[in-house]
């Protein structure tokens, strides 16, 4: 199991998705990230509880393709990411994603 360093853990989450499908998902109490692609599932897990102090139930995770893109002749590869739906527990709330304020 790695540890995870408390001035580190800010920067492992990169932002919070927010398109018309995550959206949906915040009904089913479950919020989208984009996360280090080195991160496991218990890593993430500990990091959204810690920063949002929240209860996490479920992590799904699955690794993004590559993008390609081209700046002149230059044809570079853009930054990876992990995409992570987070399940929390009932009571819990993260207002990041409210619609109120």
């Amino acid at each position: 199991m790695v540890k995870i360093k408390l001035s580190s853990i800010i920067d492992l989450i990169k932002y919070p998705v927010t398109t018309p499908k995550t959206l949906l998902l915040l009904e089913n109490n479950q919020y989208t990230f984009l996360v280090d692609p080195k991160l496991n599932k218990l890593n993430i897990k500990k990091a959204i509880e810690f920063l949002f102090n929240v209860k996490v139930i479920k992590v799904n995770s699955c690794n993004l393709p590559k993008k390609k893109r081209r700046v002149g002749r230059f044809i570079g590869i853009r930054p990876r990411y992990k995409k992570v739906i987070v399940k929390l527990a009932k009571d819990d709330k993260i207002n990041l994603f409210s619609k109120n304020s």
